[in-house]
């Protein structure tokens, strides 16, 4: 499986213990991690090298910055917001799958059945986080002037079609949107998705795919009780920690705190070996 992932070095821990945990779930399965990072240093790489190494390989990819001229930066936003909507351009063109994760994330189920979803021509596989009354996908349509859709769609899992990428999203369209629509951008990345391309995404379950770890109160009430904890632990495969609030922060108090911290502890075993 090709996975590609974004970050910063704010997140280089993280995006070890979601590395860690999509290794430990996945068993069998060989990964090349595409990893796009700002700020990473030598001795960084090295680690994540490391870690990668039994399971498959990292490629670190740079970034022409040719390929963002014109592009304009909404507010504290950096060029790094739009990685994700112009993956296809820099990646290797002898690609034509991969799979976006977040570095929020732990992977607790395998995750072949996404990776193979059938997109059925769309760019991409997403989900909605639509809560209990959807409210929020009506309020960001509005918001951003979007055409009817599924609903707002999350963008920290994306399976993306590359070649389709290639032939259908223009750079140049992705700048112009951003610059147009800078006054509304809240998300910029997740809005220009969903405001340039959200009727080109297919739908796949966010309760198996991307559940949002802050809503598994909600989860469990729209599915009449069926969804609890060990639901969630039978059928979930990518839990996400949306928002602020972060299980590695020691202030956090969340629902799946102890979960996050196993999956810490297990990756410290795995790397003492």
């Amino acid at each position: 499986m090709n996975i590609l992932v974004t970050l910063d070095r704010n997140y280089l821990q993280p995006l070890r213990v979601m590395l860690g945990s999509l290794y430990l779930n996945n068993p069998g399965q060989v990964f090349d991690v595409y990893l796009v990072g700002d700020g990473l240093t030598a001795e960084d790489l090295a680690g994540l090298e490391a870690l990668c190494a039994p399971c498959g390989a990292l490629h670190p990819v740079e970034v022409p910055g040719e390929l963002f001229a014109g592009a304009p930066v909404v507010r504290y936003y950096s060029r790094a917001m739009y990685y994700r909507l112009l993956a296809a351009q820099f990646l290797p063109h002898s690609l034509d799958r991969v799979l976006y994760l977040d570095p929020d994330i732990l992977v607790i189920n395998p995750l072949r059945p996404l990776y193979d979803t059938d997109l059925e021509g769309k760019l991409m596989a997403a989900s909605v986080h639509r809560g209990l009354t959807d409210i929020s996908s009506r309020v960001n349509r509005l918001r951003l002037d979007t055409p009817e859709a599924e609903g707002y769609f999350n963008s920290g899992v994306l399976v993306m079609d590359l070649n389709a990428m290639r032939r259908r999203m223009v750079p140049q369209e992705i700048f112009d949107y951003a610059r147009e629509h800078a006054d509304v951008l809240i998300l910029p990345d997740q809005d220009i998705l969903n405001g340039l391309y959200g009727t080109e995404l297919f739908p796949v379950d966010e309760s198996v795919w991307n559940y949002d770890a802050r809503r598994f109160d909600r989860y469990q009430l729209a599915s009449q009780g069926e969804m609890d904890m060990d639901w969630v632990m039978e059928h979930t495969a990518v839990l996400h920690f949306c928002g602020k609030r972060k299980p590695w922060h020691k202030s956090y108090r969340g629902r799946f705190s102890a979960l996050y911290k196993h999956y810490q502890r297990l990756l410290e075993r795995l790397e003492a070996q």
